[in-house]
């Protein structure tokens, strides 16, 4: 392997960088997805940047391919990699595992000296996870065959016209900004981001379409969710170090869920993380994304990629 040919630096347009950087990486970022990558060589790329941005002195853009492992994976194997440059003997900082040892849906037991209110709840809530799933994998399985979202500015119509242009777009936020919202409203950082999406997409709606009457506009996005246990930092440091990789878990194992996204335009801009978390809790009830993994699992075994591809196209 030539690393060579895996190493790229671009040369860009000097009036394009000087007037707009941030733009700059952007575009040529967005670029990328309209390119193939060279199969006669290992599917990875590091593309840079060497300019200063209003983020950073300097950009690395990285492609690789996904059959090479999951963004996870790959994400945590490029950190433990690298170190600090403040102390290159130390590893990036990174934030701590999640104390929960099991599912996200698995309410915890309430020990034997609970009273039966305790017992009863705690049966209650496993009633509501069965019922969660069988509604939910009844949608999930209505809009393979037909159920559509509304005709509106971000999903066209049903003309038999296949759009394809993709673009990447970011935005940065204060992550310290995220965590005062979480912690004034006992909520998650995920619950913060999907209100703030939820947000951000109302009024993009109702400033391009002219629409006041958002009533009956639920949108739905598809999530794909990792299901394998997390692994630590520290895990591929030891794989990097020792050359072993046995206790390294590659390869994808996703499963999706719909979250909806409702249009309206709130007076409080907290209503919409208030919606988020009522949301996302209902959804953190439910065995949605392991029945959603199992069946694309079975589509692709069965019946090849195309088909796997076919449904997921469909939604």
């Amino acid at each position: 392997m030539n690393v060579h040919d895996h190493i790229i630096v671009p040369t860009l347009d000097p009036a394009a960088v000087e007037a707009d950087p941030d733009q700059a990486v952007e575009d040529y970022a967005a670029s990328l997805l309209t390119l193939p990558m060279d199969r006669s060589r290992p599917l990875w790329e590091f593309h840079f940047l060497d300019f200063p941005t209003s983020e950073a002195s300097s950009t690395v853009v990285i492609r690789v391919h996904h059959s090479l492992g999951d963004g996870v994976s790959l994400i945590t194997l490029l950190l433990a990699s690298s170190r600090s440059a403040a102390d290159p003997t130390r590893l990036p900082a990174m934030p701590k595992q999640p104390a929960r040892a099991g599912a996200i849906y698995e309410p915890p037991a309430p020990p034997p000296s609970a009273g039966a209110r305790a017992l009863l709840a705690w049966a209650w809530s496993y009633f509501l996870l069965a019922w969660n799933t069988a509604v939910d994998v009844a949608f999930f399985a209505a809009t393979i065959m037909f159920l559509r979202d509304p005709d509106t500015l971000f999903r066209g119509k049903d003309d038999g016209t296949v759009h394809r242009s993709r673009r990447f777009v970011h935005r940065s936020l204060s992550l310290d900004d995220i965590k005062f919202i979480k912690n004034a409203m006992n909520c998650t950082v995920n619950d913060v981001l999907v209100g703030v999406t939820s947000a951000a997409l109302s009024r993009y709606y109702f400033r391009n379409s002219g629409d006041t009457n958002a009533a009956k506009i639920c949108l739905r996005s598809l999530l794909p969710v990792n299901i394998r246990p997390p692994v630590g930092l520290q895990t591929y440091v030891n794989m990097i170090e020792s050359g072993k990789s046995s206790k390294v878990v590659w390869g994808n194992q996703l499963g999706y869920i719909f979250l909806p996204v409702h249009l309206a335009m709130q007076c409080d801009p907290l209503a919409y993380v208030h919606k988020a978390k009522k949301t996302m809790d209902r959804k953190k009830s439910s065995l949605e994304v392991l029945c959603t993994y199992k069946t694309a699992e079975f589509f692709l075994k069965k019946f090849g990629l195309k088909a796997g591809a076919l449904i997921l196209g469909g939604m």
